[in-house]
């Protein structure tokens, strides 16, 4: 093996051993609210017990400096955990438009990466995460379907919404030339958001969890003649080139996110979410909507989808916007209440648009 060989695959694992670093810290903020002290004495000791005992079988690695690193390591989370940090979980890997969607709700919150919708909402309800930011429909694929249900029920409020463009690049490794890709890896959706500049370039799209996991597993994978579609700020973290920028087929592709929380934020915003379920009568979804018709309220979104708890019925995702005092919208959702066989009020919260 060449000294540039050698030194390529070092800087390779540089930036994992960076990467699990920032895991680890990631999942000692989740411990925060699970432990009464930010302190245990015996937790640490174990660690070093067996990072030792693990370094013993090494003929380069000291168990000196195996404490040593792990002590400034550990400092450094008691540190994180001291410190009044408010998290915020996505679905995805960093880099996944999750994540740019929680930036653009708040700058200041630290972003944590969840491999599944259920972890993000599981997060919120027991208290290790502060917010979940999860998406509900696109201008394109339309509806989340999944995460509509997850609202229905989970105990947790909308406090906030994001619209989020999203926009597709083409990553690949450094010095790969786009003649030299033959297979692209993405999550579902964004492959099929780029399926005619797929087919203008005889690309085979290959299905990936998520967008930026893509982005990470070839960075590390490195599989032959591979590429990824992910957004662009995954070249940064994962050391990738954009082969080409805008490959969507359709350049109007709006993410629209939700921000859900365990309590309701103080300060009430102009738009608000309900989701309800209606009798089996004619009429019954009429009388729903006349009612804020009849209240001059203007509706932004109504969508329906199957209830998981009640086979064959359908609920229903109402937005809409309207600045009233509390009392005055207490007493129209009373009487959509009485008109609904299922009703959720979600919350009020203003909405964000990223650029």
């Amino acid at each position: 093996m060449s000294l540039g060989k050698i030194r390529a695959k070092i800087d390779r694992i540089d930036f994992e051993i960076l990467d699990r670093l920032n895991e680890r810290l990631e999942l000692v903020l989740r411990t925060r609210r699970l432990k009464p002290e930010v302190r245990d004495t015996e937790r640490e000791k174990d660690i070093f017990s067996r990072l030792k005992s693990r370094a013993a079988g090494s003929s380069v690695l000291r168990g000196d400096f195996v404490e040593t690193l792990w002590s400034r390591i550990i400092q450094e989370s008691r540190r994180l955990q001291a410190r009044p940090l408010e998290l915020i979980g996505f679905q995805g890997e960093h880099g996944a438009f999750g994540e740019a969607a929680a930036r653009c709700f708040n700058p200041n919150l630290v972003t944590i990466p969840c491999l599944q919708f259920s972890d993000v909402f599981e997060g919120v309800e027991s208290g290790q995460l502060d917010f979940g930011i999860v998406p509900v429909e696109n201008s394109l694929a339309g509806p989340v379907t999944m995460v509509n249900e997850m609202l229905v029920e989970a105990p947790l409020k909308v406090v906030g919404a994001v619209r989020h463009r999203v926009s597709h690049c083409l990553l690949a490794l450094p010095g790969t030339k786009f003649d030299d890709v033959k297979s692209v890896y993405s999550h579902p959706q964004a492959l099929s958001q780029c399926r005619d500049f797929l087919a203008r370039h005889d690309l085979e799209g290959l299905p990936y969890y998520d967008t930026a996991g893509a982005a990470k597993m070839l960075a590390s994978e490195r599989p032959k003649r591979g590429a990824v579609i992910a957004d662009r700020p995954c070249a940064r973290l994962y050391n990738l080139a954009v082969i080409e920028a805008g490959i969507e087929d359709h350049p109007l592709n709006i993410t629209r996110f939700l921000v859900v929380a365990r309590q309701k934020r103080e300060e009430a915003g102009s738009k608000h979410s309900i989701i309800f379920s209606t009798p089996h009568r004619a009429g019954s979804l009429f009388a729903v909507l006349k009612l804020f018709a009849d209240s001059n309220i203007n509706l932004t979104r109504i969508e329906s989808f199957p209830c998981r708890s009640a086979p064959r019925s359908y609920a229903f995702f109402l937005d809409f916007q309207a600045s009233l005092e509390r009392r005055e919208l207490g007493q129209i959702l009373d009487k959509v209440k009485e008109v609904t066989a299922m009703f959720k009020y979600l919350g009020s919260y203003n909405e964000e648009v990223s650029q």
